[in-house]
């Protein structure tokens, strides 16, 4: 296997765990924004995507993004990192359940192909 469909593997991971998370909760922002540890699950698994995609190469990365933009899920990343404290849980939430399908979508047939 090489090192970008390993990666996104990875990735697939955390975006079933996030599908998974919201299901056992709940689809329900208040109780999203009520709730640490329902927010802090979603979130390290954010975090983590954006992490690993510092791991894929940049060639991979190149060739893909006008697909997907990895440049938005690295700065989610960088603002769980460096400021989580001042993070709006509306925009953690709703790139749970909005964006993060998309990128699970994107992946699944990145490695497909």
């Amino acid at each position: 296997m090489d090192r970008d469909t390993n990666v996104l593997k990875h990735m697939l991971k955390y975006c079933t765990e996030i599908e998974k998370t919201i299901t056992r909760f709940g689809n329900d922002i208040e109780k999203f924004e009520n709730d640490n540890d329902y927010r802090d699950s979603i979130s390290m698994k954010i975090f983590q995507i954006g992490e690993l995609v510092n791991h894929l190469t940049d060639d991979f990365v190149e060739k893909t993004k006008n697909g997907i933009d990895w440049n938005a899920i690295r700065g989610m990343r960088n603002r769980f990192a460096h400021g989580y404290g001042k993070m709006d849980y509306k925009k953690i939430f709703y790139t749970a359940v909005e964006d993060i399908p998309v990128v699970k979508e994107f992946i699944i047939n990145q490695i497909n192909n």
